[in-house]
């Protein structure tokens, strides 16, 4: 952002032009090396964050809270979780405790988050990897960015989201148990999202949830080890 303009009643907002694309879906593996090298470069800048913002956890706080919404659904009998991945119907109550560390977890940290970097939310130039789209900005752990974008760039046909986190720099760094976490409230939210009606004026976001949620779901399968 350049400037902003504020009379009390109009608000202008002058950003830079950024003469740029963004990445191929399905994603290309050299596109993806640029984007995943300037995660690292941009969790490394913004540490700690260079502005006062809220920890992420109470700027989103739905974000950390979608199994136990789910189960409170089914006790109220208002779900009968009919579709969701029977897994995840066996072990609600256990997956309710899991997210219940997610938000601590997510917070605990001193890096300013982007947490919804997604190919529509990048651009390429020819030298330059910029990240846009900037609504929820926030405080929290260093790998949570990485963690959160995963689960689309596999929707998208990328690669698994543990074959990227275990190899990247800023994902080996992380704490296990923190990881498993917060990927647990990644999963529920987008299942528990998928199932609502769509928002006004946008048809087609509880489908990208959906999508979001298997390859979400996946990992913490692989992370739990439950059966």
């Amino acid at each position: 952002m350049l400037d902003s303009y504020d009379d009390g009643d109009w608000i202008a907002l002058i950003f830079e032009d950024i003469e740029g694309t963004t990445p191929r879906t399905p994603w290309q593996q050299a596109e993806l090396d640029r984007v995943l090298d300037a995660v690292g470069e941009l969790t490394a800048a913004l540490t700690p964050a260079p502005i006062a913002v809220e920890p992420v956890s109470e700027l989103m706080p739905m974000v950390f809270a979608g199994w136990s919404r789910l189960a409170a659904g089914v006790e109220s009998g208002q779900d009968d979780l009919r579709g969701v991945d029977p897994w995840a119907q066996r072990h609600l109550a256990e997956l309710v405790a899991l997210e219940a560390l997610s938000s601590d977890a997510a917070s605990g940290g001193t890096t300013l988050l982007h947490t919804d970097l997604r190919a529509d939310n990048i651009l390429l130039t020819p030298s330059r990897v910029f990240f846009i789209d900037w609504p929820w900005a926030s405080r929290g752990a260093a790998w949570v960015d990485l963690a959160f974008m995963l689960p689309s760039v596999a929707m998208q046909r990328g690669p698994k989201p543990w074959e990227i986190f275990d190899a990247h720099p800023v994902g080996r760094r992380a704490p296990a148990a923190a990881v498993t976490a917060v990927v647990a409230a990644a999963a529920g939210f987008m299942i528990r999202g998928s199932r609502l009606p769509p928002p006004p004026g946008l048809p087609t976001v509880r489908a990208f949830q959906r999508d979001q949620g298997v390859p979400a779901l996946e990992w913490l399968k692989r992370r739990t080890g439950w059966r």
